[in-house]
């Protein structure tokens, strides 16, 4: 595509205010974010464990998750990602929208601190552990045609097909499959715009913890990545852990690291009926 002086100059336009609005936003930011989370550090008590479970390499698994479980998925050799997609388990039109959760923080990387927002403003997750930072919040999950176009002819499971499938497990169908994001996806934007994928990112054992923040239904998926490099499909499979965490500290990082996550736990609160203050409508 061939871009007009007009059209360059109202893109440059564009991008000079998204600029001017991220810097005041991340000016006021109360908290910095930390490093990652050591791969020994964060260990889990035994008798906060609620269940444990195994997703083979091309796999899927759902499951209702309450307010203030915490899930931890474990990147078990290294080789695999996970997509998400999470909904209100009340009320399954509010879900997971990727794209508000990148443009209200200002920020494509999931990383610790992070929230994963619903399209009604509020906070269905929140990420307390993370080892890589290394996610992806942009590209989305496999596909039969991404499959077909790195693997050739085969039965190889993808991430849209098991989504539909989570989907209908969970009384829903394909009209509630929305984008999802998508963790151990090591994927990062050059400064032409193009997507970048950095394998050194991520390693055995990785893992994040996603606490939610509201009682939701969870579907996960264990496919490949559309970007991933590797010839041969991957057959790892991943760990998840899902325990009861304490219940969040008044300073906890995920709920005042950001403007943004302010006001996205004030909806919360007023969701619940706990508080009005400082709630946006």
């Amino acid at each position: 595509m061939i871009l007009t002086e007009e059209q360059k100059a109202e893109i440059a336009a564009h991008t000079r205010r998204y600029n001017e609005l991220k810097a005041a936003g991340q000016e006021h930011a109360p908290r910095a974010l930390p490093a990652p989370t050591a791969r020994d550090a964060a260990p889990i008590a035994t008798d906060a464990i609620i269940h444990r479970e195994v997703i083979p390499g091309g796999w899927y698994w759902t499951t209702p998750l309450n307010r203030g479980d915490t899930l931890r998925i474990v990147n078990t050799q290294g080789t695999s990602t996970v997509s998400l997609l999470a909904w209100n388990c009340a009320d399954t039109t509010e879900r997971l929208n990727h794209a508000d959760t990148i443009k209200v923080q200002w920020a494509a990387r999931l990383q610790k601190g992070r929230v994963l927002l619903s399209d009604m403003g509020r906070a269905l997750l929140a990420i307390t552990e993370d080892t890589s930072a290394a996610h992806d919040a942009v590209v989305g999950g496999s596909s039969a045609a991404t499959n077909q176009a790195k693997y050739g002819d085969g039965s190889f499971r993808n991430t849209r097909e098991n989504f539909i499938l989570a989907a209908a497990k969970l009384g829903l169908d394909r009209r509630d499959v929305h984008p999802c994001v998508s963790f151990f996806a090591p994927v990062a934007i050059d400064a032409d715009g193009g997507f970048v994928w950095s394998q050194a990112r991520r390693a055995s054992g990785d893992f994040v913890e996603l606490r939610a923040e509201m009682d939701l239904l969870i579907a996960l998926s264990n496919c490949p990545h559309p970007l991933d490099p590797a010839k041969a499909y991957p057959e790892a499979s991943v760990e998840i852990v899902r325990y009861r965490a304490g219940v969040p500290a008044a300073d906890d990082l995920c709920r005042t690291a950001t403007a943004e996550a302010i006001r996205a736990f004030a909806n919360n609160a007023l969701y619940f009926g706990e508080t009005r203050e400082g709630a946006v409508r």
